[in-house]
């Protein structure tokens, strides 16, 4: 795959409330590819950028597994493979089977939780573009960061960088791969 001559451009921002201004403003203007970096979790950015995880959908299918995969284990067992008349109860005696349901569906989620979260956020990710730009290290201490991948649609080498500037931030980085 080729890649375009850049990774895209990062602009800096003082306070949360800029990145979150600037963010809507950048969404309102089309861009989809942009990301956000702050000290501490913003709730308002992710609702500017649109921000949707599927990792709920993930969570829910591993407990149905988990779920399913308990009750078959435990009918295949109880009334299939091994079968004891135990007091003349019924082989398929559902609520002797609730615990191990509960805790194999426990389990499936929190494994596909874990799994899920690696998988959507691309991990491990030893190296990231936006390290090439040594005012980005300010990201862990006060500063917060916009950035506008190339690879957007949208993404045009003079416009973008000019919408950033107009949005008054600290700096404006051309960010290389």
């Amino acid at each position: 795959m080729k890649h375009p001559p850049i990774f895209g451009y990062l602009a800096e921002f003082e306070t949360p409330t800029e990145l979150v201004d600037a963010s809507r403003k950048v969404y309102e203007e089309g861009y989809r590819k942009i990301d956000a970096y702050s000290p501490f979790p913003i709730e308002a950015a992710s609702e500017a950028l649109h921000f949707e995880t599927r990792l709920p959908l993930i969570v829910l299918i591993g407990a149905l597994t988990g779920l399913a995969t308990a009750f078959a284990m435990q009918y295949w067992i109880s009334a299939i493979d091994y079968p004891l008349n135990v007091g003349g109860r019924p082989f398929n005696s559902w609520p002797a089977f609730i615990v191990v349901c509960f805790e194999l569906t426990v389990l499936f989620s929190a494994f596909s939780a874990v799994i899920g979260m690696f998988a959507l956020n691309g991990l491990p990710l030893p190296y990231h573009p936006v390290f090439n730009v040594p005012r980005f290290a300010a990201v862990s201490n006060d500063r917060f960061f916009l950035l506008v991948e190339a690879s957007d649609p949208l993404f045009d080498g003079q416009g973008t960088p000019a919408l950033l500037r107009g949005m008054n931030p600290a700096g404006v980085w051309e960010v290389p791969y």
